[in-house]
């Protein structure tokens, strides 16, 4: 399944500076990702975030792991042979 990232994530130059926020909040996804690599839950953060659905946190957790794939190396697969 494909998620359609701009469906949740927007970015606006009068809304957070142009940051990347959560469509229709003022909610940074730097504010989501760093939560979660704090350890916070998802129910956590829906709690801190009442504006945010369960949705958005998992399409920025998707995009940001889709990021990551794009911009690092890979390194070669070792051959078995």
């Amino acid at each position: 399944m494909t998620i359609d990232y701009r469906s949740f994530i927007e970015r606006r130059a009068q809304v957070c500076g142009g940051e990347p926020v959560i469509r229709g909040t003022r909610v940074t996804m730097r504010t989501v990702l760093a939560s979660l690599a704090e350890g916070a839950s998802v129910e956590e953060i829906l709690t801190d975030f009442p504006t945010v659905s369960r949705d958005a946190v998992g399409a920025l957790i998707a995009f940001a792991a889709a990021s990551a794939q794009e911009d690092l190396p890979t390194p070669p697969v070792p051959s078995l042979a």
